[in-house]
């Protein structure tokens, strides 16, 4: 992989003013867990995590001027085809565009990196989440069964989704 993510990138927020996008690093795996766990019925662990940094997926954090963690995203890329693994934002700070701010972030990084589309998989219960993704441009191109592990140890269905880069 080149070196196109290791640079900190600099975006202004209407709300937040100046945010910086990051590198993940393993520095900021407390934080991540953190929100990943406050936000999600079966989050991921810190070692999905470590296991993705180690990995070289493209994983970036969104930071505020104080250096608040608002969200973050991992990428894996493969043969013109980006992945979006996990995309989040902290639960105090959802439904500000910070959403959106995180899938430009992430479709740039995958065009800088000469992919060709985006993938992606989303329960098939998150009904705000496949919205935002349908209106980002993404286009659902099939289902995967029993996809998530769900309560009662039960599982739930994904959509699997595509947008063109």
């Amino acid at each position: 992989m080149s070196s196109v993510a290791t640079l900190p990138v600099a975006v202004v927020h209407e709300k937040y003013g100046s945010l910086q996008f990051a590198p993940m690093s393993s520095e900021d795996l407390d934080a991540v867990v953190e929100i990943e766990q406050a936000v999600y019925s079966h989050p991921w662990t810190r070692g999905n995590f470590q296991d993705s940094l180690y990995s070289g997926y493209q994983a970036q954090t969104l930071r505020d001027s104080a250096g608040q963690l608002l969200g973050y995203f991992l990428v894996m890329l493969a043969v013109e085809e980006a992945h979006l693994l996990n995309i989040s934002v902290a639960a105090a700070h959802q439904h500000q565009g910070l959403g959106r701010l995180l899938l430009d972030r992430a479709t740039a990084l995958a065009r800088q990196h000469g992919m060709h589309v985006m993938l992606l998989e989303v329960r098939e219960s998150n009904l705000h989440a496949a919205k935002v993704y349908r209106h980002y441009g993404f286009a659902e191109i099939g289902r995967r069964k029993n996809y998530y592990p769900a309560a009662n140890q039960s599982r739930e269905g994904a959509i699997v989704m595509s947008l063109p880069l």
